[in-house]
């Protein structure tokens, strides 16, 4: 049986959403925010103390988008999923590509505006949010030129890629950015979040979190030191 640890509506929803999406069974421990703080005992299991971890056998993978690609190629092996895609298919290297996208270039320059606009929202540092804001939603209008031809970003159909996008877009929405998005990527955004499985996936969190006694407000997803 899988184990995620996660925390409302962190990073680690990126693989709780593709266990939905794969139908695939698991448990969903809850931790409060920020779990290194209020939850010292889980640093046991993951020293550095952050979500996503999940547990497979012996398995503990701690980065939310490996997390991603792992579930799906695992579950490739077992049988066909459209969320996976093979090396042999000539949308592979696109695939790769938008899938680290979403965290590296999308969810890094927000978790900067997150620390620099409501964890330290120090006059001097808010230029930093206000320069990082328009670093994230410049390369933002990359997903237009993908999704002129396409409903999803790559290989012609939703893959996990999208989940990794789609989490950056996520977290945009709980920055007040929504507003800012580019008509293409408004609709893209709509179309995932309206997916079955995203919205077992908030259901499966919020379920969690009361059962658990954790707080079902969002967790303000960044890493501080």
């Amino acid at each position: 049986m899988i184990t995620l640890h996660h925390c409302m509506s962190a990073r680690s929803f990126r693989p709780l959403w593709v266990l939905e999406e794969l139908g695939l069974p698991y448990t969903l421990k809850m931790l409060p925010f920020p779990p290194r703080a209020l939850a010292r005992d889980y640093l046991e299991i993951n020293p550095l103390g952050t979500v996503p971890l999940l547990e497979d056998g012996e398995l503990r993978m701690s980065e939310s988008v490996a997390i991603c690609q792992y579930l799906v190629a695992r579950q490739a092996q077992q049988a066909p999923t459209p969320l996976n895609v093979a090396v042999t298919e000539p949308g592979f290297g696109s695939w790769l590509n938008w899938l680290h996208f979403g965290e590296a270039t999308l969810t890094f320059p927000q978790t900067l505006v997150l620390r620099y606009s409501r964890f330290e929202p120090a006059r001097s540092l808010q230029a930093v949010a206000d320069d990082y804001t328009r670093w994230f939603l410049a390369r933002l209008r990359v997903l237009d030129g993908a999704l002129a031809q396409q409903p999803f970003l790559c290989a012609g159909r939703f893959t996990a890629a999208d989940v990794s996008v789609g989490y950056a877009l996520m977290l945009a929405e709980h920055l007040a950015l929504e507003p800012r998005f580019s008509p293409a990527v408004r609709d893209y955004w709509q179309r995932l979040n309206s997916r079955e499985a995203f919205q077992r996936a908030m259901k499966a969190q919020w379920q969690a979190a009361v059962d658990q006694g954790v707080s079902t407000v969002a967790a303000p997803d960044t890493r501080p030191a």
